[in-house]
């Protein structure tokens, strides 16, 4: 018969790894390429000298002359805090009673709840990995009914159920814990629970409760009017990266141009390409006018997609219009203080009843952050996108 206890014990003893695995290589193709360690981190924060620049000591010389004179590298230390990221399983009492008598029917119960889990997992961590570490994820203007907002951002960032928190354009937080009911992609419009929320300047919406407490994504790493990681932009150059605003044509010329670049200045090797889904859909009409295959390629974690010269294309609904991101994914660690793991109680327990309520909570917890050790070997492309 299952008991609490006893769905305590296989939460922790059979499904932990299992979660653990899941939420490392299922969420996103780039996020499970990114290597984990803890080598860097240091109490609440991660802490790496960045190499700046290359040892000196190397050179010719005379017969019976001088040696080259040595240069220390250059270095900086790289300073950020440990984000908290956090994932719940709820259970309630009558499910639980009602699969007590079958470990099958309990099992069943739990892989229901991970799925969910799964499911959320993939568009936070995803929308996290490409955001600037604000939470901010839609920009828009009330012109219609109340409770309804238009959006001036990329939509792709959105979906139904997203619980939100809404400021003016004084930073001012005017509505919180706001749910999304509806999403019209088409007219670009996002209507709430509220129907009674009225927004009389522009509209800033984040994600409820987590504004500037995200992974540090692509967005701050690209975002070069900001520093990064404690170091001022203006004084450390190197922790720029390459940003290419031509608008070329999406094709192999656009893609080895920013390559090349990156390749020739810097000791970075580009092997991920994450792009916008409109960027993707151009290179595969690119292919299709020139008669050439389509070469796919099986990622880690079960994940295929098409390629160029051997370098994964993935499209992001993450990513706005027309962008496609050159990455040397080498460059970037997850650097977290331990794996995912269960909040326990004093009693040792993961599962503990929610205040009020026949329900069982289990809560996930994971403290890290995204650090680029090389920022000035990544692209940025603003493409033209016309088919």
């Amino acid at each position: 018969m299952i008991t609490i206890q006893s769905a305590d014990n296989i939460l922790k003893s059979v499904y932990l790894d299992a979660i653990s695995d899941l939420l490392n290589t299922k969420t996103n193709p780039l996020l499970a390429k990114i290597e984990k360690t803890s080598n860097y981190v240091s109490g609440k924060e991660i802490r790496k000298a960045l190499k700046l620049s290359i040892d000196g000591g190397i050179g010719a010389g005379d017969e019976t002359g001088d040696l080259p004179s040595s240069s220390p590298s250059l270095y900086a230390q790289a300073v950020m805090p440990l984000k908290n990221l956090y994932g719940q399983i709820e259970i309630s009492d009558k499910v639980l009673r009602a699969g007590s008598d079958e470990k099958g029917a309990f099992t069943n119960i739990l892989n229901n709840s991970l799925e969910g889990l799964l499911e959320a997992s993939r568009f936070n961590l995803s929308r996290m990995l490409y955001g600037d570490s604000t939470g901010l994820v839609a920009k828009g203007v009330q012109n219609g009914a109340a409770g309804t907002l238009s959006v001036i951002s990329n939509m792709g960032v959105l979906i139904e159920g997203m619980v939100v928190d809404i400021y003016d354009d004084t930073d001012t937080m005017v509505y919180s814990k706001v749910g999304i009911k509806n999403i019209d992609r088409r007219a670009k419009t996002i209507d709430f629970y509220d129907s009674s929320i009225t927004l009389d300047t522009a509209s800033f919406v984040y994600a409820s409760g987590s504004r500037d407490k995200e992974l540090t994504g692509l967005g701050a790493i690209f975002d070069t009017t900001k520093s990064i990681y404690g170091l001022d932009r203006s004084i450390y150059k190197v922790l720029n990266p390459y940003l290419d605003p031509a608008g070329d044509a999406v094709s192999d010329i656009a893609f080895q141009k920013a390559i090349d670049t990156v390749e020739s200045y810097t000791n970075g090797s580009i092997d991920y390409i994450a792009c916008a889904n409109d960027v993707k859909l151009a290179y595969q009409a690119y292919l299709s006018t020139y008669k050439r295959n389509v070469d796919v390629l099986e990622l880690a974690g079960g994940y295929k997609t098409i390629s160029y010269n051997g370098i994964p294309i993935v499209g992001e609904r993450f990513i706005d219009n027309g962008i496609a991101y050159m990455l040397d994914s080498k460059a970037f660690k997850m650097n977290q203080l331990c794996d995912w793991q269960f909040i326990e109680g004093d009693s040792g327990r993961v599962l503990r009843q929610t205040q009020g309520k026949p329900t069982y909570t289990a809560t996930l917890v994971k403290y890290c952050d995204i650090m680029c050790e090389r920022p000035n070997a990544q692209a940025k492309l603003i493409l033209d996108t016309t088919i």
